[in-house]
C-alpha cells in the first residue's frame, strides 16, 4: 500500500499566493532612541504559499471538531490570529477554501490510485487496493472526510458538493476499468455489466463507511472488518 498524505504541502495546495499579510515588527520610539537598545525582533516571514497551506491546515483542522459541520470565516480567521480581510487576500471566498481542499484530496488519491495500477498487476487486487486506499486517507484525514462526504459543504456553493460527487464517479469509473480485467468478471457471459455493478458496489461501500465515521464523531472506523467485506465484493 503507498503512502497516504497526512497533511497539506505548498505544491498540493492552491497556486502561489501573493506576500503573506504578517506584519514585521518594528522597535518602540523609546527603543528607537535608546542607543543601547536592539531592534524588537522581526517575526519571521512565511514563504510565498505558506500562508495560503496554512489557511488550509487550519481548516481542516477545525472541521475535526465536534459540532464544525459549519465554519465560518471569523471563526478560522480567530484560530489563526489574523483579520478576515488577511483571509481574503489569499482566497476571494470560502468556497474557494473549500475548493482548495478538494483539489488536494483529488491530487492525493489519484496520485495514489495511480501508483496502486502502476504496481498492483492483479486486476481484482487493484480495485481492493483502492477502496482499502480511499477509507485509509479518510481515517488518517478526518477534516477531509467531512468534505468528502458532503457535511461541510452543506451551507456552501452547490458546485463544491457537484465536484465531490464527480470525485466518487471517478474513482468508480477506475474500479471499473480495473474490474474489467480481472479474471472472474472477463469470464462473465456480460462482463460490462459485471464489472460495472461491482465497481458501483464497491463505490457505495467506501462512501457509505466514510459517512458513518464522520456521523459517528470520528469514532467508528472506515477500515472496520474491511478486508472480509471487500473479500465478498472484489
Amino acid at each position: 500500500m503507498p503512502d497516504t498524505p497526512l497533511s497539506l504541502s505548498a505544491d498540493a495546495a492552491a497556486p502561489v499566493a501573493p506576500a503573506s499579510d504578517t506584519p514585521v515588527t518594528t522597535p518602540s520610539d523609546d527603543a528607537a532612541t535608546d542607543a543601547g537598545a536592539a531592534a524588537a525582533p522581526a517575526r519571521k516571514r512565511p514563504k510565498p504559499g505558506e500562508r495560503r497551506v496554512q489557511i488550509l491546515q487550519t481548516l481542516a483542522a477545525m472541521l475535526e471538531e465536534p459540532g464544525a459541520e459549519r465554519v465560518t470565516t471569523a471563526a478560522l480567521a480567530a484560530k489563526l490570529q489574523v483579520s478576515e480581510a488577511a483571509l481574503y487576500r489569499h482566497f476571494a471566498s470560502k468556497a474557494q477554501m473549500f475548493e482548495g481542499l478538494i483539489e488536494f484530496i483529488e491530487s492525493s488519491i489519484f496520485s495514489l490510485i495511480h501508483q496502486i495500477t502502476e504496481r498492483e498487476p492483479d486486476a481484482g487486487a487493484q480495485a481492493r487496493r483502492i477502496v482499502a486506499m480511499l477509507l485509509q486517507f479518510g481515517e488518517k484525514n478526518p477534516g477531509m472526510t467531512r468534505v468528502m462526504v458532503g457535511d461541510a459543504l452543506v451551507f456552501e456553493n452547490e458546485r463544491l458538493s457537484a465536484r465531490m460527487n464527480q470525485f466518487f464517479d471517478k474513482v468508480e469509473s477506475q474500479l471499473r476499468q480495473c474490474l474489467r480485467a480481472a479474471p472472474d468478471v472477463a469470464a462473465s457471459a456480460t462482463p460490462t455489466v459485471e464489472a460495472a455493478a461491482r465497481a458501483s458496489a464497491l463505490t457505495a461501500l467506501a462512501v457509505g463507511r466514510l459517512h458513518r465515521y464522520a456521523r459517528s464523531g470520528f469514532k467508528r472506523a472506515p477500515t472496520e472488518h474491511l478486508d472480509l467485506a471487500l473479500a465478498r465484493l472484489a
